[in-house]
């Protein structure tokens, strides 16, 4: 299946409140630019109606402009592997392409072939929860990666100790993907890739660690089911949402049972680390 992009040039302000609306008729990915803003949702789920809706809200309110266009699998490739960049993450990790030279002298190294999957490490919400990890104790680990796009978090885990990673993502590419950059970082005994929603989880023991980097009401619609897979005084790292859906994430997530330990806000994303009660 391609995705629809949806290319929006808007002020800050009305951008924040264009991403809530577009969130809630189906846009699960979002990346901010220079102008504006761009969102992703599956081509079946496309509804031009809704968006030109939307948008008419807002008219006078800035200025305003959008257009979208249909993403392929092929034309997404030529579009990262021309665009991709070497990538480092909090001065200890380095994110590259097969393609790009190697960085030895960087604490971690992983290799990414994106494909059709987001998680590069470009996009601020995967920096902040790379960055979360880092803080967060993985040795010997049973790890969860919720959303694992190209399964960057996954390598993560396992160069940081975890023994086993689950990863988990709706898209058929998207659990290949994973997979396949397993294979890429020498991790694929480690790291099982498995296609699917919440619902694959079941008859699962609960883990000691859940990575969740998807976007908010999809964080907010299984926080329940989170809770249930995550073993007493475990952490939980959320992403995917702005600075100000935090307040909301937040409040889901105590009501499901979870305490609130920190967060990080990069160009108004957010990652945030919450734990299971002992």
């Amino acid at each position: 299946m391609d995705y629809i992009e949806l290319r929006v040039q808007a002020p800050h302000e009305l951008a924040d409140i264009l991403v809530a609306e577009l969130a809630e008729v189906g846009f699960n990915t979002f990346e901010d630019n220079d102008e504006g803003f761009c969102a992703y949702i599956d081509e079946d789920q496309f509804a031009p109606d809704d968006v030109a809706e939307i948008m008419a809200r807002y008219q006078g309110q800035g200025e305003l402009q959008f257009d979208h266009r249909i993403i392929t699998r092929q034309n997404w490739n030529a579009e990262w592997e021309k665009n991709f960049e070497a990538l480092v993450i909090a001065d200890r990790v380095s994110v590259r392409a097969p393609f790009h030279p190697a960085r030895p002298d960087l604490e971690h190294e992983i290799v990414i072939m994106p494909r059709m999957s987001f998680g590069t490490g470009h996009h601020d919400t995967t920096a902040l929860m790379i960055t979360n990890q880092l803080d967060v104790d993985h040795q010997g680990k049973r790890v969860l990666d919720m959303g694992c796009g190209t399964g960057i978090l996954a390598v993560m885990a396992v160069h940081l100790g975890a023994s086993y990673v689950l990863a988990v993502d709706v898209e058929p590419w998207t659990a290949e993907n994973a997979a396949d950059n397993a294979l890429e970082n020498n991790v694929q005994d480690t790291v099982e890739a498995r296609l699917g929603d919440i619902t694959v989880l079941d008859g699962e023991e609960p883990f000691d660690l859940i990575l969740a980097n998807i976007n908010r009401n999809v964080l907010l619609d299984d926080m329940p089911a989170y809770a249930r897979y995550l073993k007493p005084g475990g952490p939980i790292l959320f992403s995917g949402f702005y600075e100000e859906d935090l307040a909301q994430v937040r409040a889901a997530a105590e009501q499901a049972g979870f305490h609130y330990e920190s967060h990080r806000v990069q160009n108004h994303w957010v990652s945030a680390i919450f734990r299971q009660p002992a």
